[in-house]
């Protein structure tokens, strides 16, 4: 029977090691036991993050998380999601974070674990120059669109209710959620609708793109910050990210980066709002 014992042996000890390799893929205190930094982000949100036209996918926040993943000796991994399921992913663990034009609101900070805001955002409407919507109240009995999931979408269902407190009557024709703006665009371009609610600096590039064809109203749905999102309780991994993103500041890296994408107007890189001091 000298061959069940050893049998035996061997299954205690492989479920020995396959116990301990779960333990050290996960280090229980929010780092990266794995030291493989899986970074959430949306790949239709110029200049954020998105695909080029060669396929790789780039962005000003993506410049940003392979920086820091550099830093601390990280491989980044980059993960396009469907925006309306980021919170499946993040909680699931196939994500450790939301790094992709992320906006704070007062309801996600009792959802997600934030760095402090690093860009200053309005959510605006794009229409065509001669669709003659000049002002946001020029969109009743219009259809509108935004990017499901999106703070964008918030802000456009708030305008409406707040429209109707004060005036009865004021209602969209129509109000469209999409997955992406890429998509919105497309109908925005085949008159499928007649306005999208959407981010400032994307907004800003889909104007440059069109070569004046689309113009953005002068008054914003709202003023928003966007934040790195992490899942709610994970601070050891916030810090490690924001702590690295102070150090990029302070250094010069992250202004190096910004001019980077501030010079390409095309996809709204000039629209991008910096604003943390790394303080």
């Amino acid at each position: 029977m000298k061959w069940l014992k050893l049998a035996t042996l061997a299954i205690v000890c492989a479920l020995v090691i396959t116990g301990c390799k779960k333990a050290a893929d996960s280090a229980g205190d929010g780092t990266l036991a794995t030291k493989i930094f899986t970074v959430g982000f949306d790949a239709s949100f110029p200049p954020y993050g998105f695909r080029s036209p060669t396929g790789e996918f780039v962005g000003f926040d993506l410049d940003l998380a392979a920086e820091v993943a550099k830093r601390n000796d990280w491989e980044i991994k980059l993960k396009p999601i469907d925006w309306a399921a980021k919170d499946t992913e993040l909680n699931a663990g196939t994500i450790d974070c939301i790094w992709n034009g992320f906006t704070i609101t007062e309801a996600r900070k009792t959802q997600y674990t934030w760095t402090e805001p690093y860009v200053q955002n309005k959510q605006l409407i794009l229409v065509k120059k001669d669709s003659g919507i000049k002002a946001l109240t020029d969109l009743n009995g219009k259809v509108v669109v935004a990017q499901d999931g999106s703070s964008g979408a918030s802000a456009v269902e708030s305008f409406q209710e707040d429209q109707k407190k004060e005036n009865a009557n004021f209602a969209f024709k129509d109000y469209k959620k999409v997955p992406d703006y890429n998509t919105a665009y497309t109908m925005l371009e085949t008159g499928a609708v007649d306005a999208i609610g959407l981010d400032s600096a994307v907004a800003k590039g889909f104007v440059d793109k069109s070569g004046g064809k689309y113009v953005i109203l002068d008054t914003p749905l709202c003023d928003e910050l966007f934040g790195v999102g992490f899942k709610l309780g994970n601070t050891a991994l916030r810090d490690v990210v924001q702590n690295t993103l102070a150090d990029m500041v302070e250094d010069g890296t992250v202004q190096k980066i910004l001019d980077k994408w501030k010079a390409d107007k095309t996809n709204g890189g000039d629209g991008i709002d910096f604003i943390f001091d790394g303080k």
